[in-house]
């Protein structure tokens, strides 16, 4: 159903659907825009650095601000432009370099038709929630493996861990291999489960906020694993644990998997 038809017939939304039918609404109006080959890396570059911001202006803050000090994993880092800056290089050459082709490709298959209707609001939260397990699992068998196998790590995951103190722009600072396999494994979950192009982009946002936080090097009151009950996630000092013992904690986000093999290990958190 092209965009001109679907806006010759009224839409009859649920419940659910009207809370997220204005947004819905707008972002079908800037169609041409979202259907182009370069709104993937656009998004995912924006939502990325925008993420990774408040991190870094934290990190420049650090040695004049003492109160930052009881929420850094470990307090006596911080990172440097040195450090920083060739970690955004990465994200920026192997975006423009790799992922716009790829995207590329697939927009000359043809445009995506964009349903009228929003996705009900429990709908979306059940889809982001499942993609976020399959996702996690799918993940922790990929860097089991990446760890265990040593010409594996050497060769696709061992830049990921050149830097041992986490900090929020080295989430991506990884192989053209590890970018296009979590690439991958995102791809392959909202199909399977049939998300809406809505739900496809807040999966995008929440997966990329997680990431960072967990690199992020900060530990908050409010950051996500205080939120989830029962230790179910993991959170940032749980992957900081990971990169300096290489041998633990694996999943990146939740900890079921890590307890199931034997691989968790608790994190000293504030």
């Amino acid at each position: 159903m092209s965009s001109r038809n679907s806006s010759e017939h009224p839409v009859l939304c649920s419940s659910g659907q009207l809370f997220l039918q204005p947004l819905w609404d707008r972002l079908r109006t800037r169609e041409a825009l979202t259907q182009s080959p370069f709104f993937p890396v656009i998004f995912s570059i924006t939502t990325y650095v925008g993420f990774c911001l408040p991190f870094v202006v934290l990190d420049v803050l650090y040695p004049w601000v003492p109160a930052l000090r009881r929420y850094k994993i470990h307090p006596d880092f911080s990172p440097s432009a040195r450090q920083l800056l060739p970690c955004l290089g990465q994200t920026l050459y192997q975006h423009v370099v790799f992922v716009f082709p790829v995207t590329l490709l697939h927009w000359a298959r043809g445009p995506v038709l964009l349903p009228p209707e929003a996705p009900e609001l429990l709908q979306m939260a059940r889809h982001v929630v499942f993609c976020l397990l399959l996702f996690d699992a799918e993940f922790f068998l990929w860097h089991v493996l990446h760890h265990k196998v040593p010409w594996l790590y050497r060769t696709f995951h061992k830049m990921h861990h050149q830097n041992s103190s986490s900090f929020a722009l080295a989430t991506q600072y990884m192989s053209v291999w590890e970018l296009f396999s979590l690439g991958f494994f995102d791809m392959v979950n909202v199909t399977l489960l049939e998300c809406h192009p809505l739900t496809v982009l807040v999966f995008h946002v929440v997966n990329i906020w997680l990431s960072v936080e967990d690199h992020s090097g900060y530990d908050f009151p409010w950051s996500t694993h205080r939120l989830v009950p029962f230790g179910w996630y993991g959170g940032v000092a749980h992957h900081d644990l990971h990169h300096s013992q290489f041998n633990c904690n694996f999943a990146p986000y939740f900890t079921h998997w890590d307890k199931i093999l034997g691989t968790l290990r608790s994190a000293y958190t504030k």
